[in-house]
């Protein structure tokens, strides 16, 4: 399986694989290929989501979606999978903590409606997804930050519970010998999950949970809870995702950019390869990674990122396939 950690280390992404799985994720990946655009020829319930968890992300979105649900409950669900998995350092219950030992979530959530919610900085509540949810359809707000969101998570009936694991904090403890601080990624380990859908009615949501850049500055906060940044739909045109480093996810809003770059006709691959390129044209990209991933109204889905190596699973006719996006920089 691809060991995200070498997230541009192109000697061990050149020997990844693609392969077809069904949705009860049976199989393992064993043959990879950077695939196109692909359509689904219109409204057809598809889920796709970023990186290798996105396939068990994909298989409970599907048992939604194959049921007639709506795709606000698949992505929402989807994503609370990956979040409960304490053998994930990035999401949720699990993940790497900031540089004071303290294990922080972000969160969002977004319908078909142009509705959305997030929670930011928030600690010890191990689905901060759900929490997004809330403040989306219990609040007039849109998004909660760091103590507020603990009491009003705490308000709706969740739990607090420690979420630094003895893996994470071995790691921590490893790390603090040296405490170097590279806001960047490269070897860091830092795999946000991402996930969109289209249910039977047409219908488009999305949604995007992280534990955010590992040893982060106390306080720090990603695009992963930022309407526009990691994610936005518009559910007349399709929808939009990130993962990789969010300060420059946050600073070209990417998500927002793709769908209105689907708005005047680009395809959702065309759409994320210019995304990237305002990023390269900005800023240094050499050591940082970002990877989008897009959805159209028609049914196309497509991604685009700055390095080789990020990967999604499309889930769609009961099978689970994950794909490999076309990169920007090749041989340099």
């Amino acid at each position: 399986m691809f060991n995200r950690r070498q997230f541009v280390a192109k000697s061990l992404l050149a020997s990844l694989g693609l392969g077809l799985v069904s949705c009860d994720n049976e199989k393992e990946i064993s043959k990879e290929e950077v695939s196109p655009s692909s359509s689904l020829g219109g409204a057809k319930p598809l889920v796709i989501a970023t990186w290798n968890h996105g396939l068990i992300a994909n298989e409970k979105a599907w048992e939604i979606l194959s049921n007639n649900g709506r795709a606000l409950d698949a992505v929402e669900e989807g994503v609370k999978v990956v979040e409960a998995d304490p053998k994930g350092t990035t999401v949720g219950i699990g993940g790497t903590p900031d540089r004071d030992g303290h294990v922080t979530l972000d969160a969002c959530i977004m319908d078909e409606k142009g509705n959305a919610g997030a929670v930011c900085f928030i600690e010890n509540i191990k689905h901060p997804i759900s929490v997004a949810r809330k403040v989306m359809e219990e609040t007039p707000h849109v998004m909660l930050a760091g103590e507020g969101a603990l009491q009003f998570a705490k308000e709706q009936g969740f739990k607090e519970e420690k979420l630094l694991t003895e893996k994470s904090e071995k790691a921590w403890e490893e790390w603090k010998e040296k405490s170097k601080y590279e806001p960047i990624i490269n070897v860091e380990n830092h795999d946000t999950i991402s996930q969109l859908a289209i249910d039977k009615n047409g219908d488009i949501s999305g949604s995007c949970t992280t534990s955010g850049l590992g040893y982060k500055m106390r306080g720090r906060v990603g695009d992963s809870p930022i309407i526009g940044a990691s994610l936005f739909v518009d559910n007349e045109v399709g929808a939009a995702c990130a993962t990789g480093l969010g300060e420059v996810i946050m600073k070209t809003l990417g998500s927002f950019l793709i769908v209105e770059f689907m708005r005047n006709g680009l395809s959702p691959n065309e759409a994320c390869k210019k995304a990237v390129m305002r990023i390269i044209k900005k800023y240094d990209y050499k050591d940082l990674q970002v990877g989008y991933l897009a959805i159209n109204k028609s049914g196309e889905y497509g991604g685009y990122s700055i390095h080789e190596g990020f990967s999604y699973a499309i889930c769609v006719d009961g099978k689970n396939e994950m794909v490999k996006t076309d990169y920007y920089v090749k041989g340099e």
